[in-house]
């Protein structure tokens, strides 16, 4: 892993998504979506029907957060990421959508990662536990889609040096695999 920290822009271009790699720690700024289970559901829902869905992914990155409540003077409450694999069954459909990046937290399934490599999609990491920390990187929360969902709607967030850890990069390369290999050898 890199010293450095990179500064990127979200959403992601093609070449940004690429050129990460796993170990990369990161600050978005930018425009990021938030969504959970429930909408990625109806996500794909929407494209079994044959329908157009309510947001364009294409190039978007998604954060896998249903916030707390904003308290008063606040954008957003706790920010904390949600458990990845909650979205495995519908992240490969999401990301033949035009998905370039995702954020979350633990584990991705093989058919994940399969169709990360092949659209060249990275896998981010933030940190568990920090939500207060993380909802001060937040500077506007907007519905854009499934708003009886609460805290599970498709949301735009505004963000300002964001902080995540590239995890799986476009090529594969796991940092839960390769960060842990040296202490297992102790």
């Amino acid at each position: 892993m890199s010293d450095d920290v990179k500064r990127i822009r979200a959403p992601f271009d093609e070449a940004t998504a690429r050129s990460l790699r796993a170990g990369d720690r990161v600050l978005i700024s930018g425009t990021i979506l938030a969504a959970r289970d429930a909408a990625h559901k109806r996500l794909t829902e929407t494209l079994a029907r044959g329908e157009s869905l309510p947001v364009d992914l294409r190039g978007q990155v998604v954060y896998y957060v249903g916030p707390s409540p904003a308290s008063p003077g606040h954008v957003i409450g706790s920010a904390g990421p949600t458990t990845s694999g909650r979205m495995d069954a519908y992240t490969p459909t999401l990301i033949e959508q035009g998905l370039r990046g995702m954020i979350g937290k633990g584990y991705r399934k093989p058919e994940v990662v399969e169709a990360m490599k092949a659209h060249g999609v990275p896998y981010l990491a933030a940190v568990g536990g920090a939500g207060a920390l993380i909802a001060r990187s937040i500077r506007k929360y907007t519905v854009l889609a499934y708003e009886d969902l609460g805290p599970e709607a498709v949301a735009a967030l505004e963000v300002e040096d964001f902080p995540a850890i590239v995890v799986i990069d476009s090529t594969g390369d796991n940092y839960y695999e390769t960060g842990q290999a040296p202490y297992r050898e102790l």
